[in-house]
Formats: C-alpha cells, sequence, structure tokens
C-alpha cells in the first residue's frame, strides 16, 4: 500500500474506494481479488476530477488466516475486494487522515451498508464484522458519510480506484498518477 501524504488535521476528505475480482463465481480462497482505494482532498463531487489526490492505496485481498494482515476474508470474490477496501481506507483515516469530515464513495452499495451498519451480512461475516467496526471507530472521531457513485460512468476518482483495484488483483503495480488515463485498467 503506498500513502502519499497525510492529511492535514481539520482537512475535509473524500476517499473513492472500488474492488476487483474477474472470476466472481465459484470463490475460492484462492481466487485473486484486488481492492483500492484514493483519498482526495478539494473534490467538488461532480465525477469531473477536481482535487488533489493525497494518498492512494491498494493490494490483494488476504485470505490467509495466519496472515498478520487478514481482515477476516475467507474467499477472494468482489464482495470481499469491496469490503477489504473499505476496510483499508478507513485504516489510513485512523491513521494518518486526520480529523475532518470525510465522505466515502463507492459504486459498491453492498459494501457501503455493509460498514454502515445499515445491512446485516449474511456472508463474509467476520470481514463484515471488522469493517463495521472500523466505521463504527472513525465516526467516533469525525463526520464520516457514505455515497454511492455509479461505476464506470467516467467518475474520474472512481475509475482510479478501479485502476488500483484491478491491477492489484493482477499482481501488476498502477500506472502512476501522472501518466495514467481514466478507464485504463
Amino acid at each position: 500500500m503506498a500513502s502519499l501524504d497525510r492529511a492535514a488535521p481539520d482537512t475535509e476528505l473524500v476517499l473513492y474506494f472500488d474492488g476487483s475480482c474477474l472470476d466472481n463465481q465459484n470463490v475460492t480462497a484462492d481466487t485473486p481479488a484486488g481492492w483500492g482505494f484514493v483519498v482526495v482532498v478539494g473534490d467538488g463531487g461532480l465525477g469531473r476530477g477536481d482535487g488533489s489526490v493525497i494518498a492512494e492505496g491498494s493490494g490483494r485481498v488476504v485470505t490467509d488466516r495466519e496472515a498478520s494482515d487478514w481482515l477476516g476474508a475467507e474467499v477472494g470474490s468482489n464482495n470481499t475486494a469491496e469490503l477489504s477496501a473499505v476496510a483499508h481506507a478507513l485504516r489510513w483515516l485512523l491513521t494518518d487522515g486526520g480529523t475532518g469530515a470525510t465522505i466515502l464513495r463507492g459504486d459498491s452499495q453492498y459494501a457501503l451498508n455493509i460498514a454502515a451498519g445499515n445491512w446485516k451480512a449474511k456472508a463474509n461475516k467476520q470481514l463484515a464484522a471488522r469493517v463495521q467496526s472500523l466505521w463504527d471507530e472513525v465516526a467516533e472521531a469525525r463526520l464520516l458519510e457514505g455515497e454511492h457513485v455509479r461505476a464506470h460512468r467516467g467518475q474520474r476518482w472512481n475509475e482510479r480506484a478501479d485502476h488500483l483495484a484491478y491491477r492489484a488483483m493482477r499482481g501488476e503495480a498502477p500506472e502512476p498518477l501522472d501518466f495514467w488515463k481514466p478507464g485504463a485498467r
């Protein structure tokens, strides 16, 4: 995971997250899945790519219970990738995100509703519980909201999170932000 900077204490942030899993049928612990998130300051919320990226992170969904970075995922799937992206974004907020109001934006209503405690998990229960715990911890320290954005509709920072997740799932390094073109996986 790469972190470019820390947020100033009261800076308002928008975090975009996404997960990726190519073969999302008959998933197992060995099915590759990846997550990504992008932290933006000054985002206008219109999808035009306003604002500046101050941090981003990505990685593979960890399904090994013995691994130190295991969050509770038992399989690699799109849903565990989305939940892992939320978890890592929330962990970034706790360590580097200051205390300003934050909006978490993603194209997974499932992940947003599980994280906020609006839905009860029927699967991925350990991972869902970890994500809800992180959400609650972050929400105690700052105003935290979740917003759904439509997938693959040209929303620049959501497309960047998708790129990070897709590349992590494939085990490839992401394109540097300065050279990346929206929509490129």
